[in-house]
Parts: C-alpha cells; structure tokens; sequence
C-alpha cells in the first residue's frame, strides 16, 4: 500500500510562511493526482489544493487562492504545499491525500491519505 507522510507543519504569526511536504513510499507516486485538506476543530474536511500527475495542473480553494502554491517533485516522491500570508482561519490539521483518478476536491475520490501535520497561526 501507498503510505503518506506530511512534515513542515507548526506555530506561525499571522502574515508568516510554511512549506508542507508529503512524501509518498513506493513506485506508483507518478501516477497519483495529490490533493491537500484541511480540517479545524468542530468543522468539516476542507478541500485546499490539488495537483495533477504531470504537475502541469493546479486547483485552488478560493479561500487560499494567491496565497497557497502545490507543486510536485516525482523524482523525490514528494509533494509541497507552499503557504504565504497565513491567517488564522488557517489554523488546522493539514492532510495529503493520493488519488489515482482525476484531480477531485472531493475527499472520497482520494484512497490514500497521510497522518496529517499540524499548522497554527497565531500571535
């Protein structure tokens, strides 16, 4: 099976930058749209961003459009998630998720997902 894995995540001041990175084990990486979601306390998952296979392709939230950059290195297995001018309505658990069909926002088209990594802005 496909294992996930996010890293970058933690405390940061409104206005302030993270970069999440999602490494992927195995040999079928290449082949995989990546999604990000995002989920706070008492809410529902949240789509973020999306990525297709080649790269050449991106989906935003409207809610992090201009602020968030996915992109993907497939000879690294890993995928990033670059956040800029953070807010706190930003703050929560921030999944990968590899999906093997088409670029979806939609959580249940994606069959594989990381633990998750934690991301806080606050002052």
């Amino acid at each position: 099976q496909v294992q996930l894995v996010e890293s970058g995540g933690g405390l940061v001041q409104p206005g302030g930058s993270l970069r999440l990175s999602c490494a992927a084990s195995g040999r079928t990486f290449r082949s995989y749209t990546m999604g990000w979601f995002r989920q706070a306390p008492g809410k529902e998952r949240e789509f973020v961003a999306a990525i297709s296979w080649s790269g050449s392709t991106t989906y935003y939230a409207d809610s992090v459009k201009g602020r968030f950059t996915t992109s993907r290195d497939n000879a690294k297995n890993t995928v990033y998630l670059q956040m800029n001018g953070l807010k706190p309505e930003d703050t929560a658990v921030y999944y990968c998720a590899g999906s093997t069909g088409n670029t979806s926002q939609f959580g249940h088209d994606y069959g594989y997902w990381g633990q998750g990594t934690q991301v806080t802005v606050s002052s």
